[in-house]
């Protein structure tokens, strides 16, 4: 995300690309007389500067202290107009809009034919394309028109705008309605985190049930579906039913390859209802379905026909590289996963005003399960201490938890016992401030203190009886989800029958039938 300390007009100047820098300035100079213009000279000013400074600014005689904001609102206005007339930036959405701008200007020269005709045509379009927000509006001005240019055919033309009103007024608040809910969700989720407890579950029950509309499944269309599915996909991520997580990701994804046009109008939602696929596969280990997906993925963002943009190329990065690591980590194949860390702390440093804190500490956590799972614990403890150490991670306390959890057993695993003792002092008094305890967390705690009163030789016997007493909670309802962050689970083992911890989670992946 962009540094909202920054000046929005020069962070804007340097989202730029060289041809939308170019194309503005034709766009500036089109007329002859603008070639001096102040808000032209203040543009190639930020254009060569690396970092926003007022004091230059007036220092270069451009404009006075007084005008600068008039002067950047201005120019900013001027880019904007600058980007929507630049091919890349058109789309149907756009195409629509002005087209019934032209219509609007139509009617108020009183071209009441020639405004209908353009309005007809728009309506076709947006009803094509799914833009019935837009739809809505072109009928309610064809309803305006029709109320002054009385033909013959009034008396069945007002029968016929009018079912296209209300039908489409239907279908928008259905649409409104699902939206909301599927935000209102969203929002759940961020606050208080996965469902804890059968009350919680009843809670959320109860409240996805109360606020999901009432429709006739058959008059839903492309839009409706969409939000159809995003709500119950999140009222399955909240509840951790993660097999109806892949069911709803799954129809979200079909819906858009059933209607292709969709992919490059709404490019955004499309990798996302792909990134919830992802997700969703790895979280009930369904490993050959994870590369078929990501393949898919990659080859309709690689073609010629879908959208290039910065966001869409930040959002392509977070996702392919999210869920490339998620199928190391279902294959054991942490070592064959580090030939991607250059790529990725590359793609950090080119996303990074678009990638907020979190997600890249979401990099960094990965990352460091793939030196865990190498064996190389120093380097694991170097990222996973980036995370630690940051102070500005407000969302998910479960993150900077397991990355507490896991550097403890790195510390183990690497003999930095001084550390180790340092850690678990640090990791406990964190531990307890936590509203989201588990009980694996809570165990590997009591193993991890009690270590240093173990005897080596009783050490795997210690082992044993952790793994037993964890396994219990693999496929508890609200415990499961500590294992997807750590899979403490074959740690144990890989102790216990003295193998690397890759190869067990290796051994595990052959035996998966999916």
């Amino acid at each position: 995300m962009t540094n909202s300390q920054k000046d929005t007009l020069f962070v804007l100047i340097k989202s730029l690309s060289k041809s939308e820098k170019r194309q503005f300035k034709l766009y500036v100079g089109r007329l002859g007389v603008n070639s001096d213009a102040k808000f032209l000279a203040l543009f190639n000013l930020l254009d060569k500067i690396d970092d926003y400074d007022e004091n230059l600014i007036l220092k270069s005689g451009i404009v006075k202290k007084q005008q600068l904001s008039n002067l950047k609102a201005h120019l900013y206005k001027q880019i904007l107009i600058s980007l929507r007339l630049n091919p890349v930036h058109q789309n149907v959405r756009t195409q629509l809009r002005e087209q019934l701008d032209f219509a609007t200007i139509l009617y108020h020269k009183g071209l009441y034919r020639q405004s209908l005709k353009i309005l007809d045509k728009a309506k076709s379009l947006a009803v094509e394309n799914e833009e019935k927000n837009i739809a809505y509006e072109i009928v309610e001005l064809e309803k305006v028109i029709e109320t002054q240019y009385i033909t013959r055919s009034m008396g069945g033309r007002a029968d016929e705008l009018s079912i296209q009103a209300k039908n489409l007024s239907m279908q928008n608040v259905i649409t409104s309605k699902l939206s909301n809910l599927s935000l209102q969700l969203y929002g759940i989720m961020l606050k208080t985190g996965y469902v804890k407890n059968d009350i919680e579950y009843k809670q959320v029950t109860e409240y996805f049930n109360a606020r999901l509309p009432r429709f006739d499944p058959d008059q839903l269309g492309f839009r409706e579906k969409f939000w159809l599915y995003n709500a119950h996909l999140w009222y399955s991520f909240l509840i951790q039913d993660f097999l109806s997580c892949y069911k709803y990701a799954s129809k979200w994804v079909d819906l858009f390859y059933e209607h292709e046009q969709m992919i490059y109008l709404n490019p955004v939602f499309y990798l996302k209802g792909n990134h919830y696929l992802l997700e969703s596969l790895f979280l009930i280990k369904y490993k050959s379905q994870v590369k078929e997906t990501l393949e898919k993925m990659e080859n309709t963002l690689n073609s010629d026909k879908f959208p290039k943009n910065d966001n869409i190329q930040s959002l392509s990065f977070l996702y392919t590289y999210n869920n490339k690591l998620n199928l190391h980590f279902l294959e054991g194949t942490f070592s064959e996963g580090l030939n991607l860390v250059d790529e990725i702390l590359l793609g950090l440093e080119r996303h990074k005003d678009r990638i907020d804190a979190h997600h890249v500490m979401v990099f960094y956590y990965k990352i460091g399960c793939l030196y865990f799972g190498s064996g190389d614990n120093r380097t694991c403890i170097g990222y996973l201490k980036k995370i630690i150490e940051n102070r500005n991670l407000k969302m998910r306390e479960d993150l900077m938890c397991f990355s507490r959890v896991l550097s403890l057993v790195a510390h183990y695993e690497a003999g930095m016992d001084y550390h180790l003792e340092v850690q678990l002092k640090s990791t406990y008094k964190f531990l307890l401030k936590m509203n989201d305890l588990h009980e694996v967390q809570k165990e590997m705690i009591k193993f991890l203190r009690n270590l240093g009163n173990i005897y080596p030789h009783e050490l795997k016997r210690e082992f044993v009886k952790l793994h037993e007493r964890l396994k219990e909670y693999e496929d508890h309802p609200y415990e499961k989800r500590a294992f997807l962050y750590l899979d403490i689970i074959s740690w144990l083992e890989s102790k216990i029958e003295n193998k690397p911890v890759a190869q067990i989670i290796q051994e595990k992946a052959k035996e998966l039938i999916r």
